[in-house]
């Protein structure tokens, strides 16, 4: 059975959360069926996700990963905001930052690391205070979340809860990763 890219990068941080020491990427390939390429590639989207892997001379090591991440892309009104933040903390998870791909600026990215319903709230009357505005609003609602979780059955019921209350939204062919591959997602 083939099995997704999300689900072979799961497999790759479980192998390297279990190793002691580094694991190559010429053994991952052979291990997933794949090319080492491949596995390179892998290795750059868990990155970009914010787990810390290292590269040496003898293959791969994860540093200090205390749980999975999952790259949420959304679109909801500025109201919408703090109810869309506390659905993702209610269901257990903690929200690492807020980007947007622009097709010009690129990824604009900023670090939220709310854990709680207060620090959302916090950060909600702050922008509606002025401080600033939402970023989103330079991609006409669209957004995406890295969210982290002690489990990745918790990424899977936040993601189910966010795409029942209509927030999920698919990704554009100019946008340059699918940061999460989902069949059921496909309708």
């Amino acid at each position: 059975m083939k099995i997704t890219g999300e689900e072979r990068r799961d497999k790759i941080l479980n192998i390297l959360k279990e190793s002691e020491k580094p694991v190559s990427g010429t053994m991952l390939a052979k291990n997933f069926g794949v090319s080492r390429q491949v596995i390179v590639q892998d290795i750059a989207l868990l990155r970009a996700v914010n787990h810390d892997i290292v590269s040496t001379h003898t293959g791969y090591i994860l540093q200090n990963d205390n749980g999975y991440t999952r790259v949420f892309k959304v679109r909801h009104s500025e109201e919408k905001m703090l109810e869309e933040l506390n659905l993702i903390l209610d269901c257990g998870g903690r929200i690492q930052d807020v980007f947007v791909y622009h097709k010009l600026y690129g990824v604009v990215r900023v670090e939220m690391n709310i854990t709680s319903r207060l620090e959302a709230k916090k950060y909600v009357e702050e922008i509606k205070g002025g401080v600033s505005v939402p970023l989103e609003q330079i991609t006409t609602g669209y957004h995406y979340h890295t969210v982290e979780a002690d489990k990745k059955e918790t990424l899977d019921i936040i993601q189910e809860e966010l795409q029942k209350k209509g927030y999920l939204v698919r990704l554009r062919d100019y946008e340059p990763v699918d940061f999460w591959s989902n069949e059921e997602m496909t309708k």
